[in-house]
C-alpha cells in the first residue's frame, strides 16, 4: 500500500468537504439521517424516494464503479419505507430497493455488491405491473450479509446470523446460523455462549473515537509537505 503523502491539513479539508456533502445532498433526501455519519466518497451514492431512515454511526462507501443506491419505489406516491438502523457498514455497489417495507437493524455489516428487495417488481405474466402482496424484508442485529449475495422478497433474517459470499436467500433464516448456496441452506450454527462484539460497541463512544483517528492522522501526516505531495500527484513515478 503506498503512503499518504497529504499534509494533514489537506486530508482534513477533505474529510470536511466530505461531510459537508453529505450533510447537504444526502441527509435532506432521508427523513432521518443519524449523527456522526461516515459517507466515503459520497458522489457516489444515491438515496431516493419517500420513507427512508438510517440510524446514528452508518459508515456507507461508495465508489466510481460499485455505486451505493438506496431507494424506495412504492406502488403509490408517498408509500414504502426503508428503515435502516445503528450502526450499520454499507459496502460499495449495495443495492436496497423498497416497495413496501425493508427494515434493517442495527449494527448489519453489508458487504461489496449486496442486493436487498422486497419485491419481484414485476409479475410473472403481466410484466406491466408489480405483484399486488406485500412481502417485507427483515433483518435483525448484527445480521453479517457476505459478497455479492442476494436478500430477495419475504425474508426475514434473525439476530447474528451470516450470510455467505454469493448466497441467494428466498427463505427464512434463524438467528445465529451461516447460510450458503442457491437457494441458501443452514451451514453452520453459531456458539451463542462466546458472544458477539458488535459495530455497536466499537462505536460506543463516537466522539472520542473520531478524535483519535484525527490525532493518527496528524501524527503520520504532520510531516508531508505540500510541495512533496503535488509532485507525487503529477510524478507518481519518481522515487523519494
Amino acid at each position: 500500500m503506498r503512503q499518504d503523502r497529504r499534509p494533514y491539513w489537506v486530508k482534513k479539508v477533505y474529510l470536511d468537504v466530505r461531510r459537508w456533502y453529505g450533510n447537504h445532498f444526502l441527509k435532506p433526501a432521508c427523513d432521518h439521517l443519524g449523527n456522526h455519519h461516515t459517507i466515503m466518497k459520497p458522489w457516489y451514492v444515491s438515496i431516493s424516494g419517500p420513507n427512508i431512515r438510517i440510524g446514528k454511526c452508518a459508515t456507507i462507501i461508495g465508489e466510481p464503479d460499485q455505486r451505493v443506491k438506496i431507494a424506495v419505489w412504492g406502488s403509490q406516491p408517498e408509500l414504502g419505507e426503508l428503515t435502516i438502523g445503528d450502526y450499520v457498514l454499507i459496502s460499495p455497489g449495495v443495492r436496497i430497493s423498497a416497495a413496501d417495507s425493508i427494515t434493517i437493524g442495527n449494527s448489519v455489516m453489508i458487504a461489496n455488491g449486496v442486493y436487498i428487495t422486497d419485491a419481484d417488481w414485476h409479475g410473472v405474466y403481466d410484466r406491466s405491473q408489480r405483484a399486488p402482496a406485500v412481502t417485507p424484508v427483515i433483518i435483525h442485529d448484527n445480521v453479517w450479509l457476505g459478497d455479492r449475495c442476494a436478500v430477495l422478497k419475504g425474508v426475514t433474517i434473525g439476530e447474528n446470523s451470516i450470510v455467505a459470499a454469493n448466497a441467494v436467500v428466498v427463505k427464512n433464516v434463524p438467528a445465529n446460523v451461516v447460510v450458503a448456496g442457491n437457494p441458501a441452506k443452514v451451514v453452520k450454527r453459531l456458539d451463542t455462549d462466546r458472544g458477539f462484539v458488535t459495530r455497536a460497541d466499537f462505536f460506543s463512544d463516537p466522539e472520542g473515537l473520531e478524535q483519535f483517528f484525527q490525532a493518527v492522522d496528524k501524527t503520520v501526516l504532520e510531516k508531508n509537505g505540500f510541495g512533496r505531495w503535488l509532485r507525487t500527484l503529477f510524478f507518481p513515478t519518481d522515487k523519494d
